[in-house]
């Protein structure tokens, strides 16, 4: 079935973006910088038990009218059709994330990012791995340190596998791996259900959010509340109660949520609110 067109001016209107549209490096940098910083992280509706759709409608519905966010699947898939609207050719991988997990722990492929070809070459586009996530296309190229405006970026060369990595407090830590081997969207669909309603999956079990500008990166797990500046240490704090979360949800990561959604969100709270800190 076609999907139905992307609404480009609404979603500009999202994202603040005023600027040129034309298919070159210098957009995409623009876009990607825009998107991460006015389109939040979260994990809403699986923590409620609600279905996460990724047909167009939806996604439109969702993080451009409704100014919500979402997840790596919801997130790349709704920039893939902007961009493929605009002229890029864009190709979208899967991944298996790394960070913060234990040691040779083999995760399934439960991460979604994108190749966008230009005249420069192949490069790395991605608005929805969250906390760390890149806040510039990153050139698909191993063995080199890439800048962005927050920290620098690279990738590694694992032998069939790329490895991305983020430099932290003059550390490297790996953030997911990957192959070249394009993902058809039933392949996106399958690894979105099981993220969005296995009973084990952190989405479904804990409350994320995250929001990346060009001076600081945002975010709450649970009711946990950090900010990230580049050379600083992070600052941390936790949140009283549930209220005081969706007034964070709302302030500082710019969600738009309605009365039923507070509702909803209000029992989930006050269980994570209970949790030992």
């Amino acid at each position: 079935m076609d999907q139905p067109p992307i609404d480009l001016d609404a979603y500009f209107r999202r994202i603040g973006h005023a600027g040129p549209t034309k298919p070159t490096l210098a957009t995409l940098a623009a876009l990607q910088a825009a998107h991460v910083a006015q389109i939040p992280f979260e994990n809403l509706d699986p923590l409620l038990g609600r279905p996460v759709p990724l047909d167009a409608a939806a996604l439109q519905d969702k993080l451009v009218r409704r100014r919500r966010g979402g997840y790596c699947f919801e997130q790349n898939t709704l920039f893939q059709h902007v961009l493929e609207a605009l002229g890029f050719l864009v190709t979208a991988y899967a991944a298996r994330v790394v960070y913060r997990r234990p040691p040779g722990i083999v995760a399934p492929r439960t991460h979604m990012l994108l190749r966008v070809d230009l005249p420069e070459g192949p490069f790395l586009a991605d608005v929805g791995f969250g906390g760390p996530n890149p806040t510039a296309p990153l050139a698909l190229r191993a063995g080199i340190e890439q800048p962005t405006a927050l920290e620098p970026f690279r990738l590694l060369d694992l032998s069939g596998e790329l490895a991305l990595e983020i430099r932290q407090q003059d550390e490297w830590q790996t953030l997911y791996r990957f192959t070249i081997e394009p993902q058809h969207p039933v392949d996106l669909a399958m690894a979105n259900w099981f993220v969005a309603t296995h009973p084990e999956s952190r989405f479904v079990n804990q409350l994320i959010a995250a929001r990346s500008t060009a001076t600081s990166r945002m975010a709450l797990v649970d009711l946990d509340y950090s900010v990230h500046r580049p050379g600083c240490q992070p600052v941390r704090r936790r949140l009283p109660d549930g209220a005081a979360v969706l007034g964070a949800l709302e302030r500082e990561f710019g969600l738009s949520l309605t009365d039923g959604e507070r509702s909803a969100l209000s029992a989930r709270l006050d269980a994570l609110a209970q949790r030992p800190g």
